[in-house]
């Protein structure tokens, strides 16, 4: 009985293999396929990324400082508390030094970029805003 059911499973087991083992993913004159995300749409954020290990950008990391944790948290909670924005907006990264705020991330829209500034400029203690928020292409 199991020579049988042995028997009966190569076929399944060769026909999955040859499906796995073939690869239609055409590849450019480069050499290497555009990364893509599950519904084809190219996610490749390589500049962005380049921008962000450049060591001029401020800040980078949030600090530790007990007056720039308690601003952050004022203007996490600002942002959050918005149920018109996106999720993407919801995440973006905010970082206080002082009272200069920083935001980085994906926004939907240019509206949506001017209105988190819009809100971030409302919370007290906010002294200025570095505005690097970039806009989704569609």
């Amino acid at each position: 009985m199991r020579n049988v059911i042995k028997i009966l499973c190569l076929p399944v087991i060769l026909t999955c293999a040859t499906a796995f083992a073939t690869d239609t993913t055409v590849v450019p004159a480069g050499g290497t396929p555009p990364p893509q995300n599950a519904v084809g749409k190219n996610v490749d954020n390589s500049g962005m990324n380049a921008r962000d290990k450049d060591n001029t950008a401020l800040p980078q990391n949030q600090t530790n400082v007990k007056s720039d944790r308690k601003l952050l948290a004022a203007v996490r909670r600002s942002v959050v508390h918005d149920k018109t924005l996106s999720t993407s907006a919801h995440n973006v990264k905010i970082m206080v030094a002082g009272a200069a705020v920083t935001l980085r991330g994906p926004v939907k829209n240019a509206d949506e970029k001017a209105k988190i500034e819009a809100i971030v400029k409302q919370v007290e203690g906010v002294a200025s805003i570095d505005n690097q928020l970039d806009v989704k292409a569609n």
